[in-house]
């Protein structure tokens, strides 16, 4: 899922690297991007835990729609064509950015919460998949430009999709 939620953060950094950023504001734009992945999934785990105890069964439904939703909005948007709008990954363009592409992780921590799932190791997942893909983003961006990023969108809303009916559908694996 930490892979699936990263692949925003992967397909925009993707489009970035072909503006030859430089190594150092590339390690320092994955190590921001990371934070902003473990302080939102984190919230989105306690909020989570909070509704399970309240809402019980019926938060498993939720959670699982909440996947498809986010899911298929990925998906989506990854046919959109859109103009070329590059957030400067910079002061607050970096913080802006940040929070756009970690944005669908407070979501899947709520999903996650609402499961019980440990907090600690969830979230350092979270932030170590989105620094390392924000980072290959970037350096791969800066070699081939930005032709896989659309399909990395794709291929992250599929996975999250997938998720959701795994949760919402049981299945005997």
């Amino acid at each position: 899922m930490a892979f699936a939620v990263g692949m925003d953060a992967f397909s925009i950094s993707l489009g970035m690297g072909v503006y030859k950023i430089r190594l150092r504001r590339m390690f320092y734009i994955g190590l921001v991007v990371g934070l902003f992945h473990l302080l939102m999934p984190l919230v989105g785990i306690l909020m989570g835990h909070l509704l399970s105890g309240t809402f019980g069964q019926i938060t498993i439904y939720v959670g699982g729609i909440l996947l498809v939703i986010i899911g298929m909005q990925m998906a989506f948007s990854s046919f959109r064509k859109e103009e070329d709008t590059v957030i400067i990954p910079t002061g607050w363009g970096l913080f802006l950015f940040s929070l756009l592409v970690s944005i669908d992780s407070f979501s899947a921590g709520l999903s996650l919460g609402i499961f019980g799932v440990k907090a600690a190791i969830a979230v350092i997942c979270f932030a170590a998949v989105s620094i390392f893909l924000t980072w290959s983003g970037l350096l791969i961006g800066r070699k081939i430009q930005s032709m896989l990023g659309a399909y990395a969108e794709l291929l992250g809303g599929v996975i999250l999709i997938s998720f959701g009916i795994k949760l919402l559908l049981p299945f005997p694996w």
